[in-house]
């Protein structure tokens, strides 16, 4: 995500670019015809057109507030997962405790079964933000336009790291090779700190209550990674998308043909003008569906994507201090003002 930043106008023509030479071929081949060929029966009455151009509008702004939304319930799950990794962690360090235990635990054996719990739940971290990074066909970041300015502006570590690397760190031998085996991993991996929790209860080390509790707070991140995966796995309607995005083509193709009377009657070779005109209405409507396009599915890994990465580092940080950790990892910056 684009930290706290607005994109400069060379970015966006950048971005854009392909787009701009298109519309401009678009925009001079009918002012071509008409003045140079005099083929005069080219212009379209201007009153259509801006009737199409009122109805793309409306359905350019139908698809760009869905992708707002989805961008924002993303961030607001995410924003769920912050919340909810802290409370684990305040609730692993004071309800896991001895004093129920049904026999002698160490202070040092007491302080590894946190790091335990805190550290799996870093493991489910790592494996939801990666399963939330894998490519789906309708993501518009493997598009071409899309792809080039990721590889000149950031990196995403999901894309550029393998899963299996980055959950050594986290697991014990036995879980890591029980985890990989399984399709869902972060599923797996919650069920696993489920289990411990029981084999806990049975020792006295969490009591009734406090297990109860510590087992919500594990039912609300599988809710959480439920939502995350239905964003991810469901995207924006096909049908919508498809429509819009031919709406948008016919009506830019169109714009140039609608433009050429109404120039004309400024002047006799004021109809050229309508080349840079529609070019630029043309491009407003392409780049506010680019807009959409990029947005609607919040986890493709694109420069405006929720800083899933980020914010799972945060929570590392933030769970590593309760625990007293020595070794705290350190946050992650953005890369030309991109934080993903």
């Amino acid at each position: 995500m684009h930290a706290g930043k607005q994109y400069s106008f060379k970015e966006v023509i950048l971005w854009t670019r392909k787009d701009i030479y298109f519309l401009l071929l678009v925009s001079a081949i009918p002012v071509c015809c008409y003045e140079l060929l005099d083929l005069k029966w080219l212009a379209i009455p201007w009153l259509p057109i801006a009737l199409l151009g009122t109805a793309v509008a409306f359905v350019v702004g139908f698809k760009n507030n869905a992708s707002y939304d989805r961008m924002w319930e993303a961030r607001k799950i995410w924003g769920g997962i912050v919340n909810a990794s802290r409370g684990w962690g305040m609730l692993v360090k004071d309800f896991v405790s001895t004093k129920h235990a049904v026999s002698v635990v160490s202070n040092d054996e007491l302080k590894s079964i946190h790091r335990q719990l805190i550290y799996r739940h870093f493991a489910w971290l790592t494996a939801l933000r990666y399963q939330l990074r894998e490519p789906r066909t309708w993501e518009a970041i493997y598009q071409k336009h899309n792809a080039e300015y990721k590889e000149k502006f950031f990196t995403v570590d999901e894309h550029t790291n393998k899963m299996a690397d980055a959950l050594v760190p986290y697991l014990s031998d036995d879980e890591y090779k029980t985890a990989l085996s399984k399709s869902n991993k972060a599923a797996q991996i919650i069920a696993m700190q489920s289990t411990h929790l029981r084999e806990l209860l049975d020792k006295g080390l969490v009591e009734d209550f406090r297990h109860m509790e510590l087992e919500k707070v594990l039912v609300e991140l599988m809710n959480q990674q439920g939502a995350s995966e239905r964003i991810k796995n469901f995207p924006y309607p096909r049908q919508f998308a498809t429509l819009n995005k031919w709406f948008i083509r016919i009506f830019v193709v169109l714009l140039p043909f609608g433009m050429l009377q109404e120039f004309e009657k400024f002047g006799e070779h004021l109809v050229w003008l309508s080349i840079p005109f529609s070019t630029l209405s043309s491009w407003v409507f392409t780049t506010m569906e680019r807009i959409g396009e990029s947005s609607e599915s919040p986890f493709e890994g694109s420069a405006n994507d929720v800083p899933i990465t980020a914010m799972s580092r945060t929570i590392e940080i933030d769970l590593c201090e309760m625990i007293g950790e020595t070794e705290i990892p350190e946050p992650l910056k953005p890369v030309n003002n991109i934080l993903t």
